[in-house]
């Protein structure tokens, strides 16, 4: 079948890496049935992908089973060699795939340009760890007997990828995965599909094997059964909500597969009276703000000590009034559009909710005239505990603020949800500082720091926000078993 590729998104040095196709053994593969790509800044179509089905996710699978035994026996060194090349091509073509990704997600082309290089850095990262995944040599517990445990790949890698990070959220499971010797098969969202083809062409020139990495793509429902049902898929990972996580989590035991989950969270952005103003209104810019506020990380619920409450409210509505709106691949904006209407929906919910239980509007509050999945950024103040803003993830660019008095109340209302991924504290008491950090009931504290997400650090959380860790030498141990060999040396 011959190559379809896109071409509508302009500015590209590339038109190939724009894929009409998807990629299985080393192969691109189409069909007659199609999925267009629209572009959210303006509803246009920027591509279009083959709507592919389970018959293809079990090629996908048997691909990658059949090219496992050639990946895991290369050296580390070997395989990390590959995928250094594959982070320097995504460096060499980092405003292409900038320009793409804006193209089908929305989020401004700096943003897109920073996720490229923040992408890239988890393949380089595993690229110098695959040599060192060591075992160990153990005390025996008998003169006769000799104990080694070996650390090998768990097997093959199914994933699910979500479309807020269409491209940092592959390569943080593909870079620790491939790393180790396993082998992959992604499906991404149907909304951001083109990101992660254009990642698989790279990776094609880089020289990842045929059936090392394969995309599939098509509607969620007759993949993800095959991804969560074949048994000879040992790893299963996801990022996306917690109720279709929790879902997948239960197929996976009917095979008993390995899974890492990386799912909602609610985090608390707490600033006490001794904050440094301009610092936390840094931060929650950089944490609320960014991604037009759809990030799981994103600070949702912002708890603001009375002394200093009206102070940082007033601070942060003008920073919050200054954002720029606008189609990313037209000009230099600081917010993108939501995804789609459901997302400017519950927006407008959260914000219907907590003016009709007393809250004030700063700042924001309407859609914006730029287009109809555009938002304007919004702050509220004067926004009850119990306000559906504060117990459930909005996602999108609303800042709701809650007064509080003392540290047990901060700590009382931040730890009140079922999620834990993130939190935010900003104080200059490092003794405090030290307090929350130990008692917030997360994943990962941004101490006097909005951003948090690096390739050096573990990323994940705890309670309903998922299991498992991503990034760091620690997210090698999610794609790995551990082996024991007991040897009679008598």
């Amino acid at each position: 079948m011959t190559v379809r590729r896109a071409s509508r998104i302009p500015g590209l040095q590339r038109d190939d890496l724009v894929r009409g196709e998807a990629f299985i053994d080393g192969a691109w593969v189409g069909a007659e049935s199609r999925i267009s790509v629209e572009n959210p800044a303006d509803g246009l179509v920027v591509g279009d992908v083959p709507d592919l089905g389970a018959g293809e996710a079990t090629q996908a699978v048997t691909a990658a089973q059949d090219a496992m035994p050639g990946w895991q026996t290369l050296t580390g060194k070997a395989r990390g060699q590959v995928l250094r090349r594959w982070s320097e091509l995504m460096l060499a073509h980092a405003e292409d795939l900038a320009r793409i990704m804006t193209a089908e997600q929305g989020k401004p082309l700096a943003e897109a340009r920073g996720e490229v290089a923040y992408a890239a850095a988890f393949l380089e990262w595993f690229a110098e760890e695959a040599r060192r995944v060591n075992g160990d040599i153990l005390t025996p517990h008998a003169s006769d007997k000799r104990l080694t445990v070996l650390r090998r790949p768990v097997g093959v890698v199914a994933a699910i990828t979500p479309w807020n990070f269409p491209l940092a959220m592959i390569t943080r499971k593909a870079g620790p995965a491939l790393a180790v010797g396993c082998t992959m098969v992604v499906k991404p969202s149907e909304l951001t599909p083109l990101s992660a083809l254009a990642l698989a062409r790279l990776g094609q020139e880089a020289g990842v094997p045929p059936g090392v990495f394969n995309v599939i793509t098509g509607q969620a429902a007759p993949i993800g059964d095959v991804l969560t049902g074949d048994p000879r898929i040992r790893k299963f990972t996801f990022t996306g909500s917690t109720a279709v996580g929790k879902m997948l989590a239960a197929r996976c035991m009917a095979t008993v597969k390995r899974v890492s989950l990386e799912l909602g969270g609610n985090a608390p952005f707490i600033v006490f009276d001794d904050a440094d103003i301009e610092a936390a209104v840094d931060g929650a810019i950089a944490s609320k703000f960014r991604n037009t506020g759809q990030t799981c990380v994103c600070a949702n619920r912002f708890f603001v000590q009375a002394g200093i409450h009206d102070r940082f409210a007033a601070a942060l509505a003008a920073r919050v009034g200054g954002l720029r709106l606008g189609p990313g691949l037209i000009g230099a904006f600081d917010q993108g559009p939501l995804i789609d209407a459901r997302a400017v929906a519950k927006v407008r919910a959260h914000i219907a909710d907590a003016v009709g239980a007393g809250a004030r509007i700063l700042t924001g509050g309407q859609s914006a005239t730029v287009g109809p999945l555009f938002f304007q950024p919004t702050v509220l103040v004067d926004v009850r505990p119990d306000a559906l803003v504060n117990r459930e993830e909005t996602f999108g660019p609303l800042a709701a603020i809650t007064r509080f008095e003392t540290e047990a109340e901060a700590i009382r209302m931040a730890n009140d949800t079922s999620t834990g991924l993130a939190a935010y504290v900003f104080t200059q008491d490092m003794s405090r500082g030290v307090r929350l950090s130990e008692t917030l009931e997360c994943g990962m504290v941004g101490l006097n720091a909005g951003l948090i997400s690096t390739e050096v650090a573990p990323f994940g959380g705890v309670k309903e926000s998922g299991m498992g860790r991503e990034g760091s030498r620690y997210g090698l141990e999610d794609y790995l078993d551990l082996k024991l060999v007991c040897a009679n040396v008598a």
